[in-house]
């Protein structure tokens, strides 16, 4: 299994939230990214502006190409599309107001541990980032007790 951390708008992870996370779907820059995705995998959902975690979900099926609108839109290209997608299915996902803030969290986390709540911007530039087990571990950990 390999964890994952996708980027986009808050806005975005509602478009999802309401299909039920049925689906992820990747910019045109991560098709060998999203293709390297297996059935087990799990992703969790980094929001820009507001810089939280907002779910975990778990890969079902394969990578797949399809260009249709699924109402998300890219947040620096007006024109860029989501075509890469992959099945799967919600783990963790938190309520409305209980995400969780990175910044709190830094320290905990191997991918963030090095740049300080004041420079997570670069942590997460780009739409697709693996992470550790352990970094996995801690975010659905956190999750889990928002959720509850």
């Amino acid at each position: 299994m390999q964890a994952w951390i996708t980027v986009g708008t808050p806005e975005n992870f509602e478009v999802l939230r309401k299909r039920n996370f049925d689906i992820a779907a990747f910019k045109s820059s991560r098709k060998k990214q999203s293709g390297e995705m297996q059935p087990g995998d799990r992703i969790v959902f980094y929001l820009t502006q507001r810089v939280l975690f907002g779910g975990v979900v778990e890969v079902t099926g394969e990578a797949f190409e399809d260009r249709s609108d699924i109402g998300l839109d890219s947040e620096g290209k007006p024109d860029e599309d989501f075509p890469y997608r992959i099945q799967t299915r919600p783990i963790v996902i938190a309520p409305p107001g209980n995400e969780i803030d990175v910044r709190d969290i830094t320290d905990l986390l191997d991918k963030t541990r090095n740049f300080g709540p004041k420079k997570l911007g670069m942590c997460f530039r780009g739409n697709l980032h693996k992470i550790s087990d352990a970094d996995l571990e801690v975010i659905e950990g956190l999750l889990r007790g928002r959720a509850s």
